[in-house]
């Protein structure tokens, strides 16, 4: 993304002749988030399936001031929606040159820091530092420090000669750091317990405490977090007054509507070849089943980026036929799904009861997704003229290595009929690739009516 221009007082002196007053973070990020509702600007842009769930919720939060920590399950957005608070920060917020924790320069708060405005007065240099800079993330692992987090003595700065007594020894952590900004810490229940202790100074007192000192530092930072809610309470915990500290417990899910659920999948996935949207209807649908299916463990939670990686892995495999089969266009079919079901069974967790029948479910419930897409878009054809012609003895061969025109080519002719038409008009099929798609999906679908067979084998589908 481009970036305004920096503003341009480099001194303190110039920065308040131009007007500039500090601001606390937590009204900053108020001022901008009314603003931008004021304005009818979406404060969330890229986020789907919460706009009246959770983003209110959140926006409540917010207003109030809260530190905040998101409970969902795996791939529900939880981390895009913590990075996309960067977007209610200002643009551009002056700090001391060369500060370790970004002060602002009419607030200083480190001994360093607070002696240098002492003897610069109006020439104290000032930088500008952007919203991007202003947002620190954290993964919660078991390893993680005091030190990494809050800080610890600087042996370097011992070393130098000064005393063990001496402010200036501490080497400040990832949160001191954040400070005038938001530090985000996924997996908080991964944090071993003592080091959930160091932090609540930070959520509460909003200073700091490094082995023997006692540093009041008047922090300004927002402090927001996510978990998984079965880590939330057996592999690991947030301790009680920990959890006391957060302002907002926000619950996330994952798309209510199917649209959404679509629209996530193509906002996320890196395509390299045309997938259809009906394909990314079924593995949508798929996704969802996934989520209600008895023989899958829902308290693991289905993904988004299952169906993400589905569609990624389809495109793949339509730019491969078309690499080696010299088609001039790549464009994903019904055949290419089979490929997804191959390397996406690891993203599940299945029941122990269901331990050897793990393909078995994916294909039930990939062509129970298949069904479902077929009659939304196909209700009312009428495919008598198709299904005689196969009953009759013709074959139609598909197949992954099977080009769009071959395929096209062997269909049968059903005389004046303008049924092939019609299928193709009813997904704005239009090209070849996309139109052998459109016909595929309707064989397909007489097939789960049980209107007509299939073998495959060999890498070709044949439906008779």
């Amino acid at each position: 993304m481009t970036h305004s221009p920096a503003p341009t007082p480099r001194t303190l002196g110039e920065l308040r002749a131009a007007g500039h007053a500090p601001k606390p973070l937590r009204q900053e990020l108020r001022d901008n988030l009314l603003t931008k509702l004021a304005t009818g600007e979406d404060p969330w842009p890229g986020l789907h399936g919460f706009e009246d769930t959770v983003v209110p919720q959140l926006e409540r939060a917010l207003i109030a001031g809260h530190d905040v920590v998101l409970l969902g399950e795996r791939g529900q957005g939880k981390t895009r929606l913590l990075r996309t608070l960067v977007g209610l920060l200002d643009e551009w917020t002056p700090v001391i040159d060369g500060s370790d924790l970004g002060e602002h320069p009419e607030e200083p708060i480190t001994v360093e820091s607070q002696r240098r405005a002492a003897e610069l007065g109006d020439d104290l240099p000032v930088a500008w530092r952007h919203r991007d800079e202003r947002y620190a993330e954290k993964l919660a692992t078991p390893d993680t420090s005091v030190a990494d987090l809050i800080g610890d003595v600087d042996p370097m700065k011992v070393a130098e000669g000064r005393t063990l007594g001496d402010p200036e020894t501490i080497h400040f952590g990832l949160i001191p750091r954040s400070h005038r900004g938001i530090v985000a810490i996924n997996e908080l229940p991964d944090l071993a317990e003592r080091i959930q202790v160091a932090m609540l100074n930070v959520m509460e007192e909003r200073d700091i405490q490094i082995r023997g000192y006692v540093l009041r530092l008047p922090l300004d930072v927002l402090v927001v977090a996510s978990a998984n809610p079965e880590d939330y309470t057996n592999r690991g915990r947030i301790i009680t007054p920990l959890k006391d500290r957060f302002g907002a417990e926000i619950r996330t899910h994952y798309p209510v509507e199917l649209e959404d659920e679509m629209a996530v999948i193509l906002q996320e996935s890196h395509l390299v070849a045309e997938v259809p949207p009906y394909l990314l209807e079924i593995l949508a649908r798929f996704t969802r089943n996934l989520r209600e299916s008895s023989a899958v463990d829902q308290r693991s939670g289905v993904s988004a980026r299952f169906a993400i990686a589905g569609a990624e892995t389809i495109a793949a495999a339509a730019l491969h036929r078309a690499t080696t089969e010299g088609e001039d266009e790549a464009v994903a079919r019904v055949v290419d799904l089979e490929t997804a079901v191959d390397v996406l069974g690891g993203k599940v967790e299945f029941e122990t009861g269901e331990e050897g029948r793990e393909r078995e479910i994916l294909d039930h419930l990939l062509r129970t997704a298949t069904a479902e897409t077929v009659r939304s878009h196909f209700r009312g054809i009428d495919f008598a003229l198709l299904v005689d012609a196969i009953e009759s003895g013709i074959m139609v061969t598909t197949g992954e290595q099977v080009t769009a025109r071959d395929f096209l080519t062997g269909l049968p002719v059903l005389g004046e009929s303008e049924l092939y038409d019609e299928v193709c008009d009813r997904l704005g099929a239009t090209t070849d690739g996309t139109r052998a798609g459109a016909i595929e999906l309707a064989l397909e679908g007489l097939y789960l009516a049980r209107k007509i067979s299939k073998e495959t084998g060999g890498g070709e589908t044949v439906y008779g």
